[in-house]
């Protein structure tokens, strides 16, 4: 027998909105105030979502729990699988040295903190964005820069905000191809709608991570760069959104701004060289962080196998977010496994979508699709062009998962806290709470997709969330669908630095264990203004000419 979410379990929504919050405000306050290690605040969350789930909002206890196994098992593959090989790529790179000369090669374009940040952590990270998503990026480019002796805070909180524009186009368009067939959008309207919103905040990042890093006088100091980077990106970023569509969006603007930026380092220098690696304003914070002495120069046989498995990398992973590539491989191995006493037993109702839908759980084990296996064969690759025998590979890999099995753990627990909540209705709650806001809701619907990432750690699954819920509202206010629909996902991106998973992913990727809430309360400023902000912008493009002018209808 079905259960139908109830959205006001309480018969008051302020109450009910209280309520439904408990779960996020245990696990973030426990995160970020309380200093508890991150896999206990999430296993307090979890539990705070099971008891809210059952005692208030009904949820048979049966059906909450396999909805949290559902979560837990989404945790490990594809998330957990993403974070896991790419460290122990990582590992195998810095113990046979390759690593340094990478760090000698990068530093051989620019000495320049502030420039060597605008390549890995915005550019070379929208690559990935693009090419996979999922946590990879952030997971790369963290690794990269505490190895160019960024300290951890600095390593794990700027690469955290340097992936926000691009994540709406993340892993080949996902987040907009799925948004478009889940609730009915045009796709190329949509695509072309995020990309009339998004590149004015491409061009906005790259100023904004150099001045969280070293202050509005060291921003301007590099800021020809900075506006070759982010102009470059967001140029092209609006012209592949609207002209070709959202699949290859991240990618090529990814490619044109590196190369981009490369190529005006060639004729452009700034005055002073930036040469510290803490974040302005926490010199004492971020554990221990090392000045890199002058680059050494390096053979081209060298260089060659530095760069090798970084190349593999890139390769892998952009063949395995084709998706033909995919089609191909879970033809082969990709079992559905339909989650007994949850599948097609919940039921979502109006006002979140028209007619009562009953909501599918089944978990696809694509072992062989997934990202995280692509990056696997990448680091096998590059381990045996390494020279390193099979015997070694499986003793690095086994100490990589040792390295990471509580961060592992800690993603599991929260991916379950996710999942609950939207099998239970709570995170529906509060999207409504912030869709009965009248004519200030183009702000505060941009909100709620800020909110569905924070909760979901995916643009694709608060899109799925909130998208049908936006094209009700828009409709009822006479706005466009297409407005919001892409507010939603442009809005989320900005929750990407603060959803618990990320955070994890960063601080595994820095080794700086057990600093998850200082990493959070870090970013936190900075995903809620930009987030405005983008609320803001959405607020002048329903209401306000010229703005008006940019809408897709």
């Amino acid at each position: 027998m079905a259960w139908q979410q109830v959205y006001d379990p309480l018969g008051n929504m302020a109450l009910s909105t209280a309520m439904g919050a408990v779960p996020v405000v245990v696990m973030l306050v426990g995160l970020g105030f309380l200093h508890m290690k991150a896999h206990i605040a999430a296993g307090a969350g979890l539990v705070a979502a099971l008891l809210i789930a059952i005692l208030v909002y009904g949820m048979p206890p049966g059906m909450a729990g396999n909805a949290a196994l559902l979560g837990g098992l989404t945790g490990l593959l594809p998330i957990g699988w993403i974070v896991l090989n790419i460290i122990f790529l990582h590992q195998l790179t810095e113990q046979n040295g390759s690593f340094q000369i990478l760090q000698d090669s990068i530093a051989g374009i620019t000495e320049d903190r502030r420039l060597q940040l605008l390549l890995i952590a915005f550019a070379f990270g929208a690559f990935f964005e693009g090419a996979a998503g999922f946590g990879t990026p952030v997971a790369v480019t963290a690794a990269m820069l505490i190895g160019l002796g960024f300290s951890p805070l600095a390593a794990s909180g700027l690469s955290l905000i340097a992936n926000t524009a691009p994540v709406a186009y993340g892993a080949l368009g996902t987040p907009v191809i799925t948004l478009a067939k889940v609730h009915g959008y045009d796709l190329m309207a949509l695509s072309a709608m995020i990309g009339r919103q998004l590149p004015f905040f491409s061009l906005l990042v790259p100023f904004w991570l150099i001045w969280a890093f070293a202050g509005r006088k060291a921003m301007w100091e590099i800021w020809p760069a900075i506006l070759v980077t982010g102009a470059s990106f967001a140029v092209t970023q609006f012209l592949v959104s609207n002209y070709i569509g959202p699949e290859l969006v991240d990618v090529i603007a990814a490619v044109v701004s590196m190369v981009c930026l490369v190529s005006f380092l060639k004729v452009w220098k700034p005055k002073t060289i930036w040469r510290s690696v803490s974040l302005k304003g926490h010199e004492k914070d971020g554990g221990e962080a090392h000045a890199m002495a002058a680059p050494t120069r390096h053979s081209r046989a060298a260089l060659i196998r530095a760069w090798l498995p970084w190349v593999f990398l890139s390769v892998f992973v952009f063949i395995w977010g084709l998706p033909v590539v995919k089609t191909y491989l879970n033809g082969i191995f990709a079992p559905a496994l339909k989650i007994e006493g949850l599948h097609l037993l919940v039921e979502k109702m109006p006002p979140v979508v028209r007619t009562p839908t009953k909501e599918a759980a089944v978990y696809a084990f694509g072992l062989l699709s997934a990202t995280g296996t692509g990056i696997l064969l990448a680091a096998i690759v590059g381990g045996l062009v390494a020279r390193y025998s099979p015997l070694q590979l499986i003793k690095t890999f086994g100490k990589t998962f040792w390295l990471v099995r509580y961060s592992l753990l800690t993603i599991v627990l929260m991916l379950a806290l996710g999942t609950l909540t939207r099998y239970s209705g709570t995170d529906t709650t509060l999207g409504l709470a912030f869709a009965n806001t009248g004519w200030l809701y183009p702000f505060f619907g941009t909100l709620m997709g800020w909110l569905g990432v924070a909760l979901t750690g995916s643009d694709t699954a608060s899109n799925v969330l909130f998208g049908g819920m936006q094209k009700v509202a828009a409709e009822q206010l006479g706005l466009s669908p297409n407005l919001m629909g892409a507010a939603n996902s442009s809005g989320g991106v900005m929750g990407k630095m603060i959803d618990a998973q990320s955070i994890v992913v960063a601080s595994t990727a820095t080794r700086w264990f057990n600093h998850e809430g200082d990493i959070l309360r870090y970013v936190f400023f900075h995903s809620i203004a930009l987030a405005c902000l983008v609320g803001i912008f959405v607020t002048l493009q329903a209401y306000v000419w010229p703005f008006t002018a940019m809408v897709v209808r």
